[in-house]
């Protein structure tokens, strides 16, 4: 399973943050196709995590922002959720497009 999750114990009781690798949520949530373009995407500073350019293992958790660069399109995106697996016809509810271009949104949307 490759969701992790972080607790501490705290006085209203335990609390749990639900994570998931950065190239992972961007193939699972179908924002990105596939997991390899998606680390390929990361490892080339195109992919930015809460205005931070982010490595293909950089943690996500629900409330970040992620910005795409898709060549001279940009796209970005709040996180909602975070699953290991999702049908298609669901994967977008895992995220909010903030703001993308047209052709970010085709890219997106292809297949």
């Amino acid at each position: 399973m490759n969701i992790t999750t972080r607790g501490s114990l705290t006085p209203a009781g335990l609390f749990c943050e639900v994570i998931m690798r950065l190239d992972k949520y961007l193939k699972v949530s179908r924002i990105i196709k596939r997991r390899t373009v998606a680390n390929e995407a990361c490892s080339g500073g195109r992919v930015m995590l809460n205005q931070k350019v982010a490595k293909p293992g950089a943690e996500v958790k629900p409330g970040d922002q992620i910005t795409i660069r898709f060549g001279e399109h940009l796209g970005l995106y709040e996180v909602l959720s975070i699953a290991e697996t999702v049908r298609k016809d669901q994967a977008s509810s895992m995220y909010r497009v903030i703001s993308e271009d047209e052709s970010a949104s085709a890219e997106r949307n292809l297949e």
